[in-house]
């Protein structure tokens, strides 16, 4: 195999330029809901490097689909390879400490429990991972139903139905906070 042509590359660099470099935000968004912080920057890095890969073979028609799609397929061979065993209860061993110590907040953790009220946080957080999963990639990181599902590798309706059900048991969850404050209130 003998090394490409200059042009080649020229040609990968402008495409991933014109097609990749604008989604790295959304890629990184996308990963934190899908893997939370730790692992997000990983899992865009190693998205990045198959996209370079593979960008000359790209036909340019909806990069953040195909880059969604490149970062669904990596996050699923990541976890295939790294599958740890799940201890059913903790509290068997009471001396545990974590490997690493206690994972600090990230500024992005601390800015977002001081904007979101903690009822809103609990009813989010107390969503089935599938619902919380969907309702974080459209409402948050701003996906389309279509680009969701492509994260997920679900049917569209699937999304839509699994964000009007995380939505409605968000509601729920809210709403009697919500009618206790409206009493104070008069």
């Amino acid at each position: 195999m003998h090394p490409p042509e200059p042009d080649d590359h020229d040609e990968r660099a402008r495409g991933f330029r014109q097609h990749v470099e604008p989604e790295i935000e959304v890629l990184l968004r996308v990963a934190r809901t899908l893997t939370g912080p730790a692992d997000a920057e990983d899992l865009v890095q190693e998205t990045l490097v198959r996209a370079w890969r593979s960008v000359d073979r790209f036909d340019g028609r909806h990069p953040r689909a195909w880059l969604l799609t490149i970062l669904r397929n990596t996050n699923m061979n990541m976890h295939r390879r790294r599958r740890p065993d799940a201890i059913e209860d903790a509290t068997v061993y009471p001396d545990a400490r974590p490997a690493f110590g206690v994972e600090q907040p990230t500024t992005e953790d601390r800015v977002m429990a001081a904007i979101l009220p903690a009822d809103l946080e609990r009813a989010v957080q107390a969503l089935d991972s599938k619902f919380r999963t969907v309702l974080l990639l459209v409402d948050v990181d701003q996906l389309t139903y279509s680009e969701a599902a492509d994260v997920l590798g679900v049917p569209v309706g699937t999304v839509m139905s699994r964000l009007n059900r995380a939505r409605g048991r968000v509601r729920k969850q809210l709403r009697p906070g919500f009618a206790a404050a409206m009493r104070e209130k008069r």
